[in-house]
């Protein structure tokens, strides 16, 4: 499958248009979407407008772009991100691969860490005690490693480092769509 940079009149008639929050709602539309997206060989443009949502959901979107890319060669999956691509879009976007990312101009994306809130009750027998708080620090570290396998997706092939993202995921780091292009990114701004 050729590669090479896409011109804005690629983008007209996206195969999956998808917008809001990423949520159980999103997926669903997504899939059936993706059931339907023409053409069955070449170009399919997945158009996305989010501020954020269930980065779950995100990496489950994220998976069957990566399957339906492997099922079927023949298709060039393409990300046009527009106005905002934040949080759990971003880790959408990562899925693709950076040739296959593109933003229209304005827009930003937003990368952050997981939040986690959460209320650690101990009562009861000491040794249950134990694996309680032991339950809670292995969902953390886990999420530590989901996430940061999103950011290691997100850079590969870029300028950005993995300590770069580390150091500033914890205060929201915007980046506007040209510089996400200058960082290697994105492929183009639209």
């Amino acid at each position: 499958m050729t590669t090479e940079t896409l011109t804005p009149e690629k983008f007209g008639n996206p195969g999956i248009l998808l917008s809001g929050p990423v949520d159980y709602d999103m997926y669903a539309c997504f899939r059936d979407q993706l059931a339907h997206a023409t053409p069955v060989d070449g170009l399919v443009v997945v158009e996305l407008s989010t501020l954020g949502g269930d980065p779950e959901v995100a990496r489950m979107m994220g998976e069957d772009i990566r399957f339906h890319s492997d099922l079927d060669p023949a298709r060039r999956f393409v990300f046009l991100g527009k106005a905002a691509i934040y949080s759990a879009g971003t880790t959408f976007m990562s899925f693709f691969a950076p040739e296959n990312r593109y933003l229209t101009r304005g827009t930003r994306l937003m990368v952050h860490e997981r939040k986690l809130s959460k209320q650690l009750v101990i009562d009861g027998p000491l040794t249950t005690c134990i694996a309680t708080v032991k339950a809670t620090l292995h969902e953390i570290e886990a999420s530590i490693a989901i996430q940061n396998e999103g950011f290691e997706n997100l850079v590969r092939g870029s300028s950005v480092t993995m300590a770069e993202v580390l150091e500033r995921a914890p205060s929201n780091w915007y980046i506007e769509a040209n510089e996400a292009q200058r960082l290697g990114l994105v492929a183009a701004v639209l």
